[in-house]
């Protein structure tokens, strides 16, 4: 890190990324400050608390994070079980935050509002390599304070942006002034948000697995709560690649999520609008009114928006990015994750090479390394930032070998130069560990009992 090891590493964000990257960067010899700007550890996957992921807890843990908790004593919940966002969150991450190790050097209700070099905008050549970094951040006094760091680890993730409603990647027409009965994504419905819904109508935008959970939970309210209307709209002409495999799927709880959901369509308990293309947001008294680009019109009193996530990238104006055009993720990475040719299972392990940046050591990891794609995966974070912490220590040979173990289907290595290893036709087991492994972190919430932020996503940072 250019002589700078007198400073510390900066992580933004204390999801189960960003607390990974502190644990692996402990392990290195490496100071760790992280920067969380909700006011407890793990803050965004306490919004979808309820929801639970595809992936059994095997492949929701890092290895180093888990070092750490065993020499406190703690026990690992049992590896074969699904946990719910909020079981990961009290059983995992707080105990993690809660180490003396991890909890000296957390800072919460801390906002980085930019990052950039000592004394040097984004326009300035010479010497930059050897210029520290500089964090400025917003502290839960008021304070803005600037920390001077030797490389920043951004594992914000991209929770706190969703994409809008509207087509062309622009919000609809109006749909700032209706903020007010937009929820927000993932919303409890039966628990936490349940007034919101409760004996309303509700449109539910969204053709993935956070708009199926969030139906199917709906349609339990709506038995509950007489008057609950469910309408769904989806910009597609089928709601095909939402209902999935069925009882063919690979991982059983998605295809269970989505037979599920064409029964209740089929019943007519949801009202499914195919080719629904939101134009403009409207009022409708209390209301509102959702006009498609074909001049059709549907009327709710709220709207839930299922539309996924897109990376906060103004924070990092300053720093000179090498982004992909298309999904904005680092430019290497982004032709691996392209979600038009490629799923989670046909991503390659990758580590510091991939995602380095012209402003050496700084890099994008977690949910946010992947930008508008939605396909990440906890495992897949968890070996970012080892490479990563592997690379800040000056350590290239094991930054540059990179593999995520696929128990029962080999080891995805890019060291050997594969992608990953897929089980031979006919050998299930093999293949719902496989595909267990490749969806287990990335919608976050995308999954009603499902998945996470894919298929289980760590919006989670």
């Amino acid at each position: 890190m250019n002589g700078q090891n007198n400073l510390p590493v900066a992580v933004i964000g204390a999801g189960p990324v960003g607390l990974a990257a502190a644990a692996h960067l402990l392990e290195r010899g490496l100071e760790p400050v992280v920067f969380e700007q909700g006011t407890t550890a793990g803050a965004a996957v306490a919004q979808w608390r309820h929801i639970r992921l595809f992936s059994p807890w095997r492949f929701n843990l890092d290895a180093a994070a888990v070092r750490l908790l065993e020499e406190s004593g703690w026990e690992a919940p049992r590896l074969t079980a699904l946990p719910y966002g909020g079981e990961l969150l009290d059983n995992y991450l707080e105990p993690l935050a809660a180490l003396p190790q991890i909890a000296s050097r957390l800072h919460t209700g801390a906002r980085v509002t930019a990052v950039s070099r000592q004394g040097l905008d984004k326009t300035h050549v010479k010497k930059r390599d050897d210029a520290p970094f500089v964090v400025r951040v917003q502290h839960a006094d008021g304070r803005i304070r600037d920390h001077a760091v030797a490389a920043v680890i951004d594992a914000s993730g991209t929770w706190s942006a969703r994409n809008p409603l509207g087509t062309s990647g622009l919000p609809a027409i109006g749909e700032e002034a209706m903020a007010d009965r937009i929820s927000a994504p993932l919303p409890d419905v039966l628990g936490r948000d349940r007034a919101m819904f409760a004996g309303r109508r509700v449109l539910v935008v969204g053709a993935g697995h956070s708009a199926a959970n969030t139906l199917i939970n709906l349609s339990d309210l709506a038995r509950e709560e007489p008057g609950t209307r469910i309408l769904w709209a989806v910009r597609g002409g089928s709601a095909d690649k939402v209902y999935g495999g069925g009882d063919a799927d690979g991982l059983p709880a998605r295809g269970q999520l989505g037979s599920r959901l064409r029964r209740l369509v089929e019943a007519g308990r949801v009202e499914l609008h195919t080719g629904f293309g939101i134009a403009s947001l409207s009022s409708a008294g209390p209301g509102v009114t959702a006009g498609a680009v074909d001049g059709r019109a549907l009327e709710a009193d709220v709207v839930i928006p299922c539309t996924g996530f897109r990376p906060d990238l103004d924070i990092l104006r300053e720093l000179r990015l090498d982004l992909d055009p298309a999904v904005e993720a680092p430019m290497q990475l982004g032709p691996l994750i392209d979600p038009e040719f490629h799923s989670c299972g046909t991503v390659p392990p990758h580590g510091a090479k991939l995602l380095a940046h012209p402003d050496k050591d700084f890099y994008i990891v977690g949910m946010k390394s992947y930008g508008r794609a939605p396909t990440f995966l906890l495992a897949t974070g968890y070996e970012q930032v080892r490479s990563v912490a592997a690379a800040l220590a000056g350590d290239r040979e094991a930054a540059d070998t990179v593999q995520l173990e696929l128990p029962e289907t080999g080891v995805c290595s890019t060291d050997a130069g594969s992608s990953c290893d897929t089980p031979a036709p006919g050998d299930i087991r093999g293949m719902e560990e496989a595909e267990a492994a490749c969806c287990g972190a990335t919608e976050p919430v995308l999954v009603g009992f499902p998945t996470g932020l894919t298929h289980g996503r760590s919006g989670a940072n």
